[in-house]
């Protein structure tokens, strides 16, 4: 029975655990610096809330309840929310009462508000059982210390995460549709929708700490990793094509026309010297330069396009350096296929560079690799 009350261990490894104490250690620090010399020497510059605050801001970025609205809004609604009712009821009502109330409204404000923020109940709390000084503060100390410091711990966090390489505030982007039209990506089509998932939420009717995104996110992991499991792993290294052609920064336009032409192949990736993959550049890629947006002079537009211009400097492309996509999406050697599927069926990548370890260029995947890999495994699971 006791064992079913203790949880399970983190997820999170030493390393992040260090960084989110770290975080907080600094950002409070911050805080309170800086409120204190902003502030009169006498007021409160640091309030206690601002600690669990840090619980959520540093140790768990991602969370609705830690986002830039939820701390600044649930601190300072909360704190003016524990004024209101010590002005106007703090002569009617035992303390222990008022408090719970002034906690309960608060809660019920952020609720409303679309701030919820767990240490905002503390802030309520605090200015009712928090002493005369903030007692007779009250409006004042809400949109003094409290505000000023949920605003400094904000802009804390906002600089420690970006330096420490995670993403804050944690901003929900529309899904990318390569081809911009109403239907779900591909990968949408199949299993659970975001449909489902709104449904499924609406039911289960309680406040999750997660954001919606990142549970969609993880149930898509969770489903590559079981289909991993139940039919093992192919991977980039064993379905690429090795004997690759690729261009050179410098390769002239025509000669990569040719190249491509030549061998019926869609897409060309940039080597440097060392040859490792520095751009991509594909058919759209010479289509979208050359202003190939009139299909009656197609071939005369495409002609003048590729063809030099002799000079020594000039405003027209002339070699593929100048027309590729740099810093291509590629993948690793030991890359599970599962792992394309997304990207080439919902981010429209058609080729993609497979690089070894020491990041040059090993060969390349493309949608009929994927797709015959996948047929393949099928048909081995049928038999």
């Amino acid at each position: 029975m006791l064992k079913s009350l203790i949880p399970p261990p983190s997820t999170a490894s030493g390393s992040e655990r260090v960084r989110a104490s770290a975080g907080a250690l600094i950002g409070l620090v911050i805080t309170a610096l800086c409120a204190r010399a902003l502030l009169s020497p006498d007021a409160v510059w640091l309030v206690a809330p601002m600690g669990a605050s840090a619980v959520l801001l540093f140790c768990l970025p991602a969370s609705p309840l830690a986002q830039p609205w939820p701390v600044i809004g649930g601190n300072v609604i909360s704190a003016l929310v524990g004024a209101a009712c010590w002005k106007w009821l703090g002569h009617a009502l035992p303390l222990p009462l008022l408090g719970a109330l002034a906690s309960a409204l608060a809660i019920g404000a952020m609720f409303a508000l679309r701030c919820l923020h767990p240490p905002g109940g503390a802030s309520a709390l605090m200015i009712v059982i928090g002493g005369p000084a903030v007692q007779t503060a009250g409006f004042a100390f809400a949109l003094g210390p409290v505000l000023l410091d949920s605003v400094l711990m904000v802009a804390a966090a906002i600089l420690y995460h970006r330096l420490t390489g995670k993403r804050y505030p944690h901003v929900v982007a529309p899904p990318a549709h390569p081809h911009a039209t109403a239907d779900n990506v591909p990968t949408a089509r199949l299993g659970f929708t975001p449909e489902d998932l709104d449904v499924v939420l609406k039911r289960y009717n309680e406040v999750l700490d997660i954001s919606r995104d990142d549970l969609e996110s993880l149930f898509l992991q969770t489903e590559m990793r079981a289909y991993q499991r139940r039919f093992g792993v192919i991977t980039c290294g064993d379905i690429m094509s090795k004997d690759v052609i690729s261009a050179e920064y410098g390769t002239g336009l025509t000669q990569a026309w040719k190249d491509m032409r030549g061998h019926r192949i869609a897409a060309l990736p940039v080597l440097n010297p060392a040859r490792r993959v520095i751009g991509i550049v594909t058919q759209s890629d010479f289509l979208a330069h050359g202003g190939v947006d009139d299909y009656r002079s197609m071939r005369d537009r495409l002609l003048h396009f590729l063809r030099p211009s002799g000079r020594t400097h000039s405003e027209k492309a002339e070699v593929i350096g100048q027309i590729m996509t740099p810093r291509p999406q590629v993948a690793q050697l030991d890359t599970p296929i599962v792992d394309l599927v997304p990207l080439m069926a919902d981010s429209g990548f058609h080729h993609i560079p497979v690089v070894d370890h020491e990041q040059r260029l090993a060969g390349m995947v493309t949608q009929s690799d994927l797709v015959a890999a996948l047929y393949e495994k099928r048909l081995a699971e049928i038999q």
